[in-house]
């Protein structure tokens, strides 16, 4: 079995492993099983005895320590699922060899083109080599490559007892990418007390803020009538439901925010004249600015249902996960092995934020402290993704050098 991280990262993939937010399971696609399965058979092959997947599709499993000192057990975490925002299945890959600059055009949909001025950290990767879906799909490195590291460095552990370490968990999630990433993880089995998700982007980064984000579900009854004799009876669900959202502020939308400047973003929308349901997803990374834009979101739909008396709606918050910040400033030791980690394999290390979530938000409000670590992919839910080789395997190096950092400073 071809073993270098780029071959791991290839066959993943090959595998459809879309989370459905629709599903009510988890995981919830059983497909994501299939990649799970294959991790098992390849990390009890590299020696990690007691690999196993669990009833609800996340594996586990250990990286024994070789030393005599008492150091911490880390836990290395990356998702298995990938976006369910665009196609996941067949995924064909390319790899563009020492890259040159300039667009790179995907073969599968002439029209998509991964253009150079879009994506700045490509002028950093002359002469390395560019794996790209043909375009019609999602690459999936978001997160197979976190996936791929991790495994990769596992084996390298293995196969060089001369690198010192303590335990070593590896968890691999399913259904990270619509927020239950780590319902039904196991931290008393997991046995870790600190941990590092392999799930960011631009090599060197080093992420220890995450949005705070919940998820708001707003149903709309209307009052339905034969339209020859709706009038001044009809209070149709659609209409009001288009109302709110037209209502929604356009310098709080994804498209027109960045930094650290949270949003409203309506996900999906459906209904009939009777009834019609909106879901939106919030964002800040302040709990404060985020229950404020849910205050603003019912005053928007409160004062829209006025204009429609005989109608009536319900809200619903779900809470997704909270910013990790908190948490990891009580532990700044985490970040700091991590910085080190970064600047021994001769990359700058960039702290900063990450406009999402990742599976360290979640587990580090669950008493399991949790920063983020590159994997190097970019542009990511779309058939614009892109990672490179060498971005790859300095993330493993990076792992590899993490182990090292602990027992060093146990």
């Amino acid at each position: 079995m071809n073993t270098t991280v780029t071959e791991r990262f290839l066959r993943y993939v090959a595998i459809d492993t879309q989370s459905d937010p629709r599903s009510a399971t988890q995981p919830s696609t059983g497909k994501q099983k299939d990649l799970g399965r294959l991790l098992v058979e390849e990390l009890l092959a590299i020696g990690l005895a007691d690999a196993h997947l669990d009833e609800h599709g996340n594996v586990y499993a250990t990286v024994p320590a070789n030393t005599g000192k008492t150091v911490p057990v880390i836990c290395l975490c990356a998702h298995m699922d990938t976006a369910p925002d665009f196609s996941g299945k067949g995924v064909r890959p390319q790899i563009v060899g020492n890259y040159r600059g300039g667009d790179i055009r995907l073969p599968g949909d002439p029209g998509q083109v991964i253009r150079a001025a879009d994506n700045p950290e490509l002028a950093d990767q002359i002469g390395n080599d560019i794996i790209t879906s043909d375009g019609t799909t999602l690459l999936g490195a978001d997160d197979k490559a976190g996936v791929a590291e991790i495994v990769a460095a596992a084996q390298v552990l293995m196969e060089n007892p001369g690198i010192r370490h303590g335990k070593l968990r590896l968890l691999f999630t399913t259904d990270e990418e619509i927020g239950r990433g780590v319902d039904k993880v196991d931290l008393e089995k997991l046995g870790a007390d600190f941990a590092y998700t392999l799930d960011g982007s631009t090599a060197g980064s080093i992420e220890t803020e995450t949005f705070s984000a919940d998820r708001v579900d707003i149903a709309v009854t209307g009052v339905a009538i034969h339209p020859g004799f709706a009038f001044g009876k009809m209070e149709n669900a659609i209409r009001i439901a288009a109302a709110i959202v037209a209502r929604l502020p356009g310098d709080m939308a994804p498209e027109t925010t960045q930094g650290r400047q949270g949003f409203l973003h309506p996900t999906d929308m459906a209904g009939t004249m009777e009834k019609a349901t909106i879901s939106l997803i919030v964002r800040d990374f302040d709990d404060t600015g985020l229950a404020e834009k849910e205050a603003l979101l019912e005053a928007i739909v409160r004062d829209v249902l006025g204009q429609w008396p005989g109608s009536a709606y319900t809200f619903t918050v779900t809470e997704q996960y909270r910013n990790m910040k908190s948490v990891l400033d009580r532990t700044p030791e985490i970040v700091d092995h991590a910085v080190e980690a970064v600047r021994r394999v001769g990359l700058t290390p960039v702290l900063g934020s990450v406009r999402g979530g990742t599976d360290g938000s979640r587990l580090s409000h669950m008493g399991l402290p949790c920063p983020n670590i590159f994997a190097g992919g970019h542009a990511f839910h779309s058939p614009l993704e892109w990672v490179s080789r060498q971005d790859m395997e300095k993330a493993v190096a990076t792992i590899v050098e993490l182990a090292r950092i602990w027992e060093e400073r146990a």
